[in-house]
């Protein structure tokens, strides 16, 4: 029995599927896979310390888990949209608690790479708020997309807000290893509610004046040629460098300026505390004002927000203070992103090509990682990725203005001529 509404994509929803229930469980997926990824940072120095190494071997790790994440979103998010969520979110949520679990146990750099970059990294481009975005563009009636997208994304924020503080009293309390095997069975929790993000294989989207449905390749052919989506993919490079930098270095540089470890749990929280307001707000915002704006805007201010952080005394309010204003600009850029994508193509390949944009923003996140542990090893300070932050941060702002925000101007396929006999 269906009802007799239906999502973005016409895709009917059974009775107890409401737009509601839709959302909460979307929310519930991206706040638990979410969480324990953000606490990453928190796990460096005693991982390093038991196994003897230095930052560089963690960064490596965690920087091939950002690349391989972003490598495998676009070809989760294709297998998605041609055979359904259910099976990729499952997947992904058993992928990422075993490697979680293996985490614990991987006392070589090849073992640490192969779990926390390989398994990590795979498992979270199978069930991370990327894939919710896109089910929810396709289960949400559009009216409601802009909100669900900024909900979405908002709860993984509030996972980071729980899952630091609750890594650091673990770690504190238990060990890593006891911290890593409750991520891991927090992760599995996931199973359930993606049933509610359940959507049927093969829904197609025919082009216009053609009964032909658009095809994997023609999406990306069309996609790589309209200028406005390689800016927007462009763009999104800064957003991950900036935040992959930050998650698994800022612990550690608070540490390093003399402040507790405690305080670094509690500086990552309030990073995913206060996204929560920015994530919803761009999310609201993204109804009523343009897009382009929007990312502009938010691109800029998290680059101010640096160069102030790094210019003043560090303390544990002024520590708190970058937090507040990082995490209100944290993950608001999914919103505009995401709604962007599905603006200019429709939703038929939006987890595949949010997925592509995704990519672009895992590059950066590899490089912010890899660059902030290079660099701390070889100059004993992390000032020269503070730096590229900032300046990648204005590149973003510019790039971002000239994005035309409309549906792809797609023409209707010619009838071909009857040939003449004479």
């Amino acid at each position: 029995m269906t009802d007799k509404s239906a999502g973005a994509s016409g895709i009917p929803l059974k009775t107890w599927r409401t737009p509601l229930i839709v959302i909460v469980a979307g929310c519930a997926i991206s706040l638990i896979s979410f969480g324990p990824r953000s606490a990453t940072g928190l796990f460096m120095q005693p991982i390093s310390d038991a196994n003897g190494w230095g930052r560089d071997v963690f960064a490596l790790a965690f920087a091939v888990q950002n690349l391989l994440w972003g490598l495998g979103q676009p070809v989760a998010g294709a297998i998605a949209d041609r055979f359904g969520t259910l099976r990729v979110l499952a997947g992904g949520a058993l992928i990422y608690a075993a490697g979680l679990v293996l985490m614990a146990y991987s006392t070589t750099p090849l073992t640490f790479n192969l779990t926390v970059g390989v398994l990590i990294g795979f498992g979270l481009s199978g069930c991370s708020f990327n894939l919710v975005v896109a089910a929810l563009g396709k289960l949400v009636p559009e009216n409601r997309r802009s909100f669900a997208f900024g909900a979405g994304t908002a709860a993984g924020s509030f996972g980071q807000f729980l899952f630091a503080p609750l890594g650091a009293m673990l770690i504190a309390s238990y060990g890593w290893a006891v911290a890593l095997f409750a991520f891991a069975a927090a992760v599995l929790l996931i199973l359930p509610f993606s049933i509610a993000l359940a959507t049927p294989p093969a829904q197609t989207a025919a082009l216009p004046g053609s009964d032909v449905p658009q095809s994997l390749r023609h999406a990306l052919a069309e996609a790589f040629a309209h200028r406005s989506y390689v800016l927007l993919v462009l763009g999104f490079f800064t957003c991950g460098f900036q935040l992959a930098f930050i998650t698994a270095h800022l612990p550690a540089y608070l540490v390093d300026r003399g402040l507790s470890v405690q305080v670094g749990g509690w500086v990552i929280a309030t990073i995913g505390l206060f996204n929560i307001v920015g994530s919803l707000a761009a999310g609201w915002a993204g109804n009523r004002m343009p897009k382009r704006y929007i990312l502009a805007f938010l691109y800029f201010a998290r680059a101010l927000s640096i160069a102030i952080f790094i210019s003043v005394p560090l303390s544990t309010t002024s520590a708190l203070l970058f937090a507040v204003s990082t995490g209100l600009t944290w993950l608001s850029t999914v919103p505009p992103t995401s709604g962007l994508v599905a603006l200019m193509f429709g939703t038929r390949w939006l987890a595949m090509l949010f997925g592509f944009a995704f990519f672009s923003h895992q590059v950066g996140g590899f490089l912010g990682v890899w660059l902030g542990g290079l660099a701390f090893e070889m100059t004993g300070s992390y000032d020269l990725v503070w730096m590229l932050s900032i300046a990648f941060g204005i590149a973003s702002a510019i790039i971002n203005l000239p994005i035309v925000e409309k549906p792809v101007n797609r023409q209707a396929p010619q009838p071909v001529p009857a040939r003449v006999t004479q």
